[in-house]
């Protein structure tokens, strides 16, 4: 890590950050001559930093903060090392960290610890998930009263329409993409295909799949950050939000995922379209707790306005084979590549959170050889299906009284979680959508 800011002495500050329950992040501004004291003896600071509202404001009833002498944790560089903000004027290098306890144990409270714990399950069989994250935004002019598309740089007008994989649309954006695709390369995020996408000024961009999850998930942190930060450097806003625009289609945050085992073969490959037995686990678990992890897919106010029928997210319970209208796909294609596909989540969610669900779900499903109802055929919208959350409370709740989430994350991160959401669900309820809608643009 010391060897990246030798070889780049134009940096002059660095920036240590960790992700909050939000997936905001949250740290300090530290001068390069005392980065190596960073690196070696890491940094502290409260652990209810990581347990704050989409406001940046304590929990008020949260026992880590009063009760607790708001105590200190000790912050300490992840595997990702140093790397470059693009974003920023002055050169500046981000540190990502994450919390322990001081004597070197994992803060349970800490989302990217909650995936570490589940892939050491998935690491206890033998097995490793392979995943890849599909990233849905919106560019927003957010200068006037109300939200629009941005001015194209190219032609100076404004897209009026949802122009689904439209390369003009692109084009239109041509210079803002190329800078996103440059930085993503200085910061070793790997962003794949771009696509404009069915909602006003929204775009779609894949990250590469990758054996580490834990690296995937950050890739997903950091990619969120970078199109923020870069769009504001354009002149526009960029935003992951749910639902910016009543009558668009809102963004989601999809990850598709495989499963290897010891030898470095698909455990759900069986050489055909329809998977192995271990799928079918895997897809029952899924099934079997996404109505529990509901919050953690939809974790805001203005995340529950996409999941509503025929607006290109799920909202019943169920399963398909190359079907986009369940929340749960297997895509066709080479058996060698057959994978998960779980189209929940919105744009808004903590990628450390929304992935150890996802797999913690997963693992729950193979651990106790579960096996799904039949795949549905259809418009799932159409059937008659148990059906996800469609409100905060209810989420809030079920959440909290779940037997499979219990089994996935830990009791001091459910408890941190549901304070959260019941402090933000109080104050957000005394605001319009259109305050709420202001709130979210740049936060999540």
């Amino acid at each position: 890590m010391k060897n990246w800011l030798r070889k780049h002495p134009q940096v002059r500050t660095i920036r240590v950050a960790a992700a909050d329950l939000n997936g905001q992040a949250r740290g300090k501004r530290i001068p390069t001559r005392f980065a190596d004291k960073v690196v070696e003896d890491g940094t502290r600071f409260p652990m209810s930093v990581l347990n704050l509202d989409i406001w940046g404001e304590d929990i008020d009833d949260s026992p880590l903060v009063f009760e607790s002498g708001d105590r200190d944790g000790v912050l300490r560089p992840t595997e990702r090392g140093f790397m470059p903000m693009p974003w920023l004027d002055a050169p500046t290098a981000l540190l990502p960290i994450w919390m322990f306890h001081e004597d070197g144990r994992p803060y349970e409270g800490d989302p990217r610890h909650a995936l570490r714990a589940v892939l050491d399950r998935f690491k206890a069989r033998g097995l490793t998930p392979v995943c890849a994250v599909e990233l849905e935004f919106f560019l927003i002019d957010d200068s006037g009263r109300s939200l629009q598309a941005p001015l194209s740089p190219r032609s100076g007008k404004r897209r009026k329409a949802a122009e689904t994989m439209s390369i003009r649309a692109l084009d239109q954006f041509d210079i803002f993409f190329t800078d996103l695709y440059d930085a993503c390369e200085e910061m070793d995020i790997p962003a794949d295909t771009a696509i404009s996408e069915a909602g006003l000024g929204q775009f779609e961009i894949n990250l590469m799949h990758s054996d580490d999850a834990l690296r995937a998930a950050d890739d997903a942190w950091l990619f969120k950050m970078l199109v923020k930060g870069l769009a504001r450097k354009h002149g526009f806003a960029a935003s992951f939000m749910a639902k910016p625009y009543e009558d668009y289609a809102g963004s989601g945050l999809h990850v598709h995922f495989s499963v290897l085992d010891a030898d470095g073969n698909n455990v759900f490959d069986n050489g055909g379209p329809e998977g192995t037995e271990i799928l079918r686990h895997a897809v029952a678990g899924c099934l079997n707790a996404m109505e529990g992890s509901a919050l953690v897919f939809a974790p805001h106010a203005n995340s529950f306005d996409r999941m509503v029928p025929g607006a290109h997210a799920p909202t019943g319970i169920s399963w398909a084979y190359e079907n986009r209208t369940s929340a749960i796909r297997i895509p066709s294609g080479s058996p060698a590549a057959r994978r998960i596909e779980h189209r929940v989540s919105g744009g808004d969610v903590n990628p450390y959170l929304m992935l150890a669900a996802v797999l913690g779900a997963a693992i729950n499903g193979i651990e106790d050889g579960a096996e799904p109802p039949a795949p549905i055929t259809g418009n799932a919208y159409a059937a008659d299906l148990p059906q996800i959350p469609t409100d905060w409370q209810t989420a809030i709740d079920t959440f909290e009284a779940s037997a499979e989430v219990a089994r996935i994350f830990s009791p001091e991160l459910i408890r941190n979680f549901v304070l959260t959401k019941r402090q933000e669900l109080h104050y957000m309820q005394e605001l319009t959508p259109s305050e709420q809608v202001t709130i979210y643009l740049d936060t999540v």
